[in-house]
């Protein structure tokens, strides 16, 4: 009987000592990122290989049409302007002189020609007369025919006063056109952007090939776009009239809806190993913020659109198309996926996994790999 307690506490204090060693040197289960497969919108996106540009559907670089010395600025930078708006003169004070004095010849020649059809109408006033005395046998036909060429004569002088009243209208008109030369106004509605140039300075148009900067930059910001360089092989995707998303550096918190309204017709080749095609995209509401023209954007075009499908994080998927699943016992075993459309942020999962399934998110722990016993990482608040 003793012998038998013997046993039995030795039994006894063999399993604690086992137990105990069991538990100090059994696997702790790794902390892990673990991702829940759910149903949700996966979209197909292409995205601009370089930082896109807010332009201005109007925006005009405005310069006089002939050289002179800047005589008057209406307009100061900042101001808000009409279309046909007066925003600069140059000196032009030898074609208003040009200019009054044609007046004033227009105005004899108006006298003259009234002059010249007075007498005209008076000499075929007195031809008429002179038939019909004729007619009556008061006196000769030759005084008669005298009077019919005094009556054609004094109209060709009336018909040459009024060539002299339209060539002295066009003269006028020859002027106007040297003094619009002087005169730059606005052709639409918009912002003074930039002015180049002071009173008394001497300005001149840019001639060809050699760019000079404008007297003055007009830009319409009441109309917006950006204008994204995307790459070559996401062009053939992208079609006029798609959805796109238009996030700004300025504004990094707000995302605003947009339209493609051009793709550029040719690629663009600044750098040989990123060819580029330039793309359009407007804004679908106008954006109540001030947007500047110049300010860095970025374009997310939406090629395809999928709702309430499988989708899985495409930071979980592997290599050949494979994942890390949360198998029996938190185990991880390697799972072959069948995958559909797809963007930085979600893929859609045709096949291979189900809804509710658990797989590994992030692959910077050597010790993980297919057989490791993982659980959930605790997220700190």
């Amino acid at each position: 009987m003793l012998q038998s307690k013997k046993i039995i506490i030795v039994f006894i204090v063999i399993s604690i000592a086992a137990l105990t060693i069991w538990y100090v040197t059994r696997t702790h289960p790794i902390e892990v990122e673990l991702a829940t497969i759910t149903r949700g919108k996966v979209e197909a996106t292409a995205v601009n290989t370089r930082a896109g540009t807010i332009k201005s559907c109007q925006r005009a670089n405005l310069a006089p049409a002939s050289g002179g010395q800047i005589a008057k600025i209406w307009v100061k930078e900042g101001d808000r302007v009409s279309k046909d708006q007066i925003l600069l003169e140059l000196w032009n004070k030898d074609l208003d002189a040009e200019r009054e004095l044609a007046q004033r010849q227009l105005a004899m020649s108006h006298e003259r020609r009234r002059e010249a059809c007075i007498i005209a109408e008076n000499a075929q006033r007195e031809s008429a007369r002179t038939e019909q005395l004729v007619k009556q046998g008061f006196i000769s036909s030759q005084r008669a025919e005298d009077a019919d060429a005094n009556a054609r004569a004094r109209q060709a002088s009336c018909d040459a006063a009024l060539s002299d009243v339209k060539r002295a209208e066009a003269q006028i008109h020859v002027i106007d056109a040297g003094l619009d030369r002087t005169i730059i106004t606005a052709p639409f509605d918009g912002v003074i952007a930039q002015i180049t140039g002071e009173l008394g300075e001497y300005t001149t148009p840019s001639p060809p090939g050699v760019p000079t900067p404008p007297a003055i930059d007009l830009i319409d910001d009441t109309c917006l776009y950006v204008s994204a360089p995307m790459d070559e092989v996401d062009a053939p995707k992208i079609k006029l009239g798609q959805q796109a998303r238009i996030t700004l550096d300025a504004m990094s918190e707000k995302v605003f809806d947009g339209l493609i309204r051009r793709i550029a017709p040719y690629v663009t080749e600044i750098e040989k190993q990123a060819r580029t095609v330039d793309v359009d995209v407007s804004f679908i509401q106008t954006p109540i913020e001030p947007i500047l023209v110049g300010y860095s954007a970025d374009v997310e075009v939406i090629l395809e659109s999928r709702k309430n499908v499988l989708r899985i994080p495409t930071q979980a998927i592997r290599q050949n198309n494979t994942v890390l699943l949360l198998g029996k016992n938190s185990k991880l075993q390697q799972q072959q996926l069948q995958t559909g459309l797809t963007n930085w942020s979600f893929t859609e999962v045709l096949s291979g996994l189900k809804e509710g399934d658990q797989v590994l998110v992030s692959f910077d722990q050597d010790e993980v790999k297919v057989g490791t016993t993982v659980q959930q990482k605790t997220i700190e608040p």
